[in-house]
């Protein structure tokens, strides 16, 4: 089943002499349960893109349609919802709020709903994610891999069509960026969580089940890993 779809997704900033084109007519379609890896060097696209299916920013031509819905035709307290709702979103940093313990930081897009968390699905989250005993921690008492774990977790607990991870892995050791590139797969397999994860790495690329490379804010390259590898 197809969970998005880009239409001659363009984005253009500044006009004349200053105009710039991050993004160029981008055609791309996610089914359900796939993990895509959006691979392209710094200036590529990648990350407008990123912000555009996240509904963060517009584009300047063309649709994008999570589950059906037009994200362009949204205003912007329509698109902030819609964001909470469906799109989980991870960052290189983890923008967890400093001052609420780790469970309310994971709890935070239900709680701004007012509505409460299935317990079994949050303790499953927590436990797979092997954060169950820092709930009541404050960020600043968590390692930076535990807390992009408790961001992972945050992005995960409204069920969202999209989990969208932007080079997450950028600012952890190898070991801790091997761990939560596995935990992504985890919610993957086990979840049927549908991922789109933005680096530049070429290593982290080849763990998704699918590689789509941006140059010069076109799509250039769309390949299954095992055609990738030559598996």
């Amino acid at each position: 089943m197809e969970i998005l779809r880009c239409e001659g997704v363009s984005k253009v900033y500044g006009r004349g002499d200053t105009r710039i084109t991050a993004l160029d007519h981008v055609d791309l379609s996610v089914q359900k349960g796939e993990f895509v890896a959006i691979v392209g060097a710094s200036g590529s696209g990648k990350s407008t893109l990123l912000h555009i299916l996240g509904s963060v920013d517009k584009p300047t031509e063309g649709k994008v349609l999570v589950e059906g819905t037009d994200l362009s035709a949204m205003n912007r307290t329509q698109a902030a919802i819609f964001r909470r709702r469906k799109v989980g979103l991870v960052y290189q940093f983890y923008n967890l709020i400093p001052t609420l313990t780790v469970r309310k930081n994971i709890l935070m897009p239900l709680l701004l709903d007012k509505r409460k968390a299935n317990p079994d699905y949050f303790d499953q989250i927590v436990h797979s994610l092997g954060i169950a005993d820092k709930l009541d921690f404050l960020p600043h008492q968590l390692s930076g891999g535990q807390q992009q774990r408790a961001a992972i977790a945050r992005s995960l607990i409204y069920r969202p069509a999209l989990l969208l991870a932007d080079e997450p892995t950028g600012n952890l050791d190898r070991k801790n960026g091997k761990e939560i590139i596995d935990l992504l797969k985890l919610s993957n397999r086990n979840l049927n969580q549908t991922i789109l994860l933005i680096t530049h790495d070429e290593r982290i690329a080849l763990e998704a089940d699918r590689v789509v490379t941006i140059e010069d804010g076109r799509i250039v390259g769309d390949q299954l890993r095992d055609s990738v590898t030559g598996r």
